[in-house]
């Protein structure tokens, strides 16, 4: 398998340089031992490319190979994780003081991003699904309801899939948005290894933003970003706004090897793992595949009432959960999965009285924007007490999980409904982050 900057890297540790340059290293180990690949650690130095120049190069060959892969016209490494690239995709697709269509459930990048950029959101709502206590997918009908009534709209932002798993489909909304005149961003953090496991529709986005290293064998921090109609110089510029300068080239080189292992071993490896999370599915209460709702076919979201507590007995025999809440427990399972993995997790299930999770509402309407999420995110803020918050405006999400939405987003006030619903759900956190009183009474309302 072609692996471009993995190969240079390695062919120019050979080489032995006398390297006067950064890192400080200069590719000596590191004190006290600790462990890392210091031959493969370089910085920008005339051989090894640059990750935001466009001239070609290793990197922007190894990149070429995963946008061929992927159906994309263009793919961009990030070192920031998906946050830089949720960051990057939304300079690329949304002027400064624009509107969007976002999921409400997005990851708290997304609201941080509208903070930066000034941007003002239309929430798209998804389905509550009260059996299972989570929410469905993002259909393609309400979006098309929404870009109807907001036709200044030129961005729409959803998660696929979801951190329970949730896919939604993907060329439905882009056709959706595309008829619209819009353009379409999927924050598909979690599903780096689908377009492996044969699973199609990414392509039919316009930017979609990957983690590597969520669901892939890749160091921390690892992401993509991908695009479509877009160039790759717009790409780099964006993202070089959003992350650092001088990004890791041993992250960059474990990009390129992982997308080799995956289009070698790795893949059919996963398809293994996806017959193991089958089997589990159909030994342990779980979400399943049903016909209005697709999985990711290796994430295990397990059903069981109290998951926090099931988590913490999962924790006391060494194994540790990605997610736990009232109702569920997730499981991320990978290419390195192997059986005697999987009989480990079964012994402690065994161990489990399973219950059905109890009823979880789904959130209230969300309560009335006062200010921007720039506004609130950017202001003075303090922390009160959760009872003393009603009327507050919120400085930052208040999510609990389920239902995984924000209950009140920065710039909606904390009102007495959204209290209520969050004593109804027995949200056990006692304090809240608020916008400064002295600076709320001075900022306008949306509405004047």
């Amino acid at each position: 398998m072609a692996t471009p900057l993995w190969d240079l890297l390695r062919q120019l540790s050979a080489e032995q340089p006398l390297r006067m340059d950064m890192p400080g290293h200069h590719g000596e180990p590191l004190p006290m031992g600790f462990p890392w690949p210091v031959e493969l650690d370089y910085t920008e130095n005339g051989r090894t490319g640059n990750l935001y120049d466009n001239d070609p190069d290793a990197i922007q060959a190894a990149e070429a190979l995963w946008a061929a892969r992927f159906g994309m016209d263009q793919c961009l490494f990030l070192t920031g994780g998906s946050t830089q690239g949720i960051h990057a995709g939304l300079t690329l697709l949304a002027a400064p003081d624009s509107t969007i269509a976002l999921d409400r459930g997005s990851h708290r990048s997304a609201y941080t991003g509208m903070g930066l950029l000034d941007l003002h959101p239309v929430y798209l709502s998804r389905p509550w699904l009260t059996d299972l206590q989570v929410c469905g997918a993002t259909q393609p009908d309400d979006v098309a309801d929404v870009l109807r009534q907001h036709p200044e709209i030129q961005t729409v932002c959803i998660t696929s899939p979801s951190y329970y798993g949730v896919l939604s489909d993907i060329p439905a909304i882009a056709a959706v948005c595309h008829q619209a005149g819009t353009r379409l961003m999927v924050d598909a953090a979690h599903g780096a290894h689908l377009p492996f496991l044969g699973y199609r529709g990414f392509e039919a986005a316009d930017v979609v933003v990957m983690s590597a290293h969520k669901t892939l064998c890749a160091p921390g921090q690892t992401a993509l970003l991908f695009a479509n109609g877009i160039s790759g110089d717009a790409m780099r510029r964006a993202a070089s706004m959003h992350g650092t300068s001088s990004p890791s080239y041993v992250m960059m080189a474990a990009l390129d090897a992982v997308r080799a292992y995956m289009e070698g071993p790795g893949a059919a490896q996963y398809q293994q793992t996806v017959q193991l999370v089958s089997d589990l599915r159909s030994r342990w209460p779980s979400l399943h595949d049903l016909p209005a709702l697709q999985l990711d076919p290796t994430r295990l979201t397990l059903l069981q009432r109290d998951g926090y507590a099931m988590a913490e007995r999962l924790r006391q025999q060494g194994i540790y959960a990605e997610l736990s809440d009232t109702g569920h427990v997730v499981l991320i399972l990978t290419s390195v999965d192997t059986p005697k993995h999987i009989q480990r997790l079964e012994k402690a299930l065994s161990k489990e009285t399973w219950l059905a999770p109890e009823p979880c509402p789904p959130a209230p309407e969300p309560p009335q924007a006062v200010c921007s999420a720039r506004d609130a995110l950017f202001a003075p803020w303090e922390r009160v007490p959760l009872a003393q918050a009603a009327g507050r405006i919120a400085a930052s999400p208040i999510a609990p999980y389920p239902p995984g939405v924000p209950v009140v987003a920065p710039g909606e006030e904390i009102s007495k409904k959204s209290l209520a619903y969050l004593a109804q759900i027995g949200y056990n956190e006692t304090m809240a982050d608020v916008v400064c009183q002295s600076f709320a009474e001075r900022v306008p309302s949306d509405a004047d």
